[in-house]
């Protein structure tokens, strides 16, 4: 298990917008949709039209205009209603640093993982900002090691590092790294997952922390993931969830349940990637440590 050092609550609670490297200003709620299937478009609705403050996190399995070799599929996050407002900020990113062959089975079998150029895909992204193609790019599942490569070549840094966060995998380490580097965390997967043996919203600590303060689990966790200054994007297609999640404001999580929250135990990955680019005969990857490098 990796090493975990615990960070307090930042006293940044009650921002409902974060602002991001390039100046540009992002809600600090937003709406997953990864697996949401045919309920997402509906999800969709109900957080744009009816919850103010929130951004909505998709993938857009057609690679933008001018990005060669990159990962598919690529993330755009679009804020506002287009029905009653123009859509004011959609930020491009590498979703997995990693390349597939067109149509790889998954898992990938031998010679359909290729080799990802990083800089060629970065510079790549770094002309949509110059193009006004979008206004902002960021990275996803990056490790530390992969993220000082980046750093080390980028001519405009990443506003946004999307990774998975939660009580039970705090990644405090990728947490202060970016913090160091002036980048936002968006914490994906906030909630852990059911789907994968990691069900937070009935875990003990966060049902009694989620008692005490008379909000829902799924509030708490959220309200944890901003307490410690990240973005945060909880999946749902159920719409008073959604409108849930955004009624976080207004309160704190006090320092001693906050320390409890980041003391859960079993610290461990609910999304490895191993199911997408792991083959453990043939490689390049042979185990989900291989993609992390190592670092968990």
């Amino acid at each position: 298990m990796a090493q975990i050092h615990q960070l307090p609550a930042q006293g940044r609670a009650d921002h409902q917008y974060f602002k991001l490297l390039s100046g540009h200003t992002i809600p600090a709620v937003g709406l997953g949709t990864w697996k949401s299937g045919s309920k997402a478009s509906e999800a969709v609705s109900t957080a744009i039209i009816e919850v103010s403050a929130i951004h909505i996190r998709t993938s857009l399995r057609n690679q933008l205009p001018g990005i060669a070799g990159g990962t598919r599929p690529q993330s755009c996050n679009a804020g506002r209603d287009r029905k009653k407002r123009p859509v004011h900020h959609i930020q491009a990113m590498i979703h997995w640093p990693f390349r597939l062959k067109e149509g790889a089975h998954r898992p990938p079998e031998a010679g359909e993982v290729l080799d990802f150029d990083m800089e060629g895909v970065w510079r790549e992204m770094e002309q949509l900002v110059k193009d006004g193609l979008v206004r902002d790019i960021g990275v996803c599942n990056f490790t530390l090691k992969k993220l000082d490569k980046l750093l080390q070549i980028a001519q405009t840094k990443p506003s946004v590092c999307q990774m998975e966060m939660h009580p039970g995998w705090r990644n405090d380490k990728m947490l202060e790294a970016c913090k160091k580097n002036g980048i936002l965390i968006t914490a994906y997967s906030p909630l852990g997952s059911q789907d994968h043996g990691r069900d937070l919203i009935h875990d003990p600590t966060v049902t009694k922390v989620a008692n005490k303060l008379n909000k829902t689990q799924g509030q708490i966790l959220v309200k944890w993931a901003l307490q410690r200054g990240t973005i945060v994007i909880p999946k749902s297609t159920n719409a008073e969830r959604i409108r849930g999640n955004i009624q976080v404001f207004g309160c704190e999580i006090p320092e001693v349940d906050f320390r409890a929250l980041s003391s859960i135990r079993d610290q461990r990955r609910v999304l490895d990637g191993e199911d997408l680019f792991v083959n453990k005969s043939h490689g390049p990857y042979r185990s989900a440590a291989d993609l992390w490098d190592n670092e968990d």
